[in-house]
């Protein structure tokens, strides 16, 4: 994997969505047909010794990635999302944001009990959204048996509020 052009496809947003957050701004890469393929393929390998039978991803970026990286895996694709937006019954969790506060839910039978899940998404910034879907998946009989991100803001220390679930990160920031 090249980190470098990786990093290089990433536009860094200042001030968005409020003064202070620095956004990474993932749209080029995914536009671009090389960095693409490489960041599922990289993904994939960072996951491939956990032997994952579901993804596990937040809307609304983490279906971004998360669905081709199921594929990559031979895995299944469960996906959460804001309260009111899935058909079934659910079970919902409550989670903070660097800038704010949501709710995701899942469907209530959208795991067996000892499913090997991958939590994914493609930002790991302070941790809540991973936390929650987490508690989820727990919650509903499923075994976390890592978290995967395309980004980490390591300066916000989230990966500390995943403790002790393996954290995986094809890129990586210090500030």
């Amino acid at each position: 994997m090249d980190a470098a052009r990786l990093r290089g496809l990433i536009r860094e947003i200042p001030d968005f969505p409020q003064a202070g957050i620095g956004f990474k701004d993932i749209t080029p890469l995914m536009a671009d047909r090389e960095g693409l393929a490489e960041s599922v393929r990289g993904l994939a390998e960072l996951a491939r010794p956990l032997r994952v039978q579901c993804v596990v991803a937040a809307e609304a970026r983490g279906f971004l990635l998360g669905p081709a990286l199921a594929l990559e895996l031979a895995a299944g694709f469960v996906l959460a999302r804001k309260p009111g937006k899935l058909p079934y019954e659910t079970v919902s969790a409550g989670y903070s944001l660097e800038y704010g506060a949501s709710r995701l839910e899942l469907h209530s039978d959208a795991l067996r009990g000892g499913t090997r899940v991958l939590v994914h998404d493609d930002l790991l910034a302070t941790g809540g959204t991973a936390a929650a879907l987490c508690e989820l998946v727990e919650r509903l009989g499923g075994q976390v048996v890592g978290c995967g991100f395309l980004i980490e803001l390591a300066f916000l220390e989230g990966r500390k509020r995943l403790e002790p679930r393996e954290v995986h990160a094809l890129l990586r920031y210090a500030s």
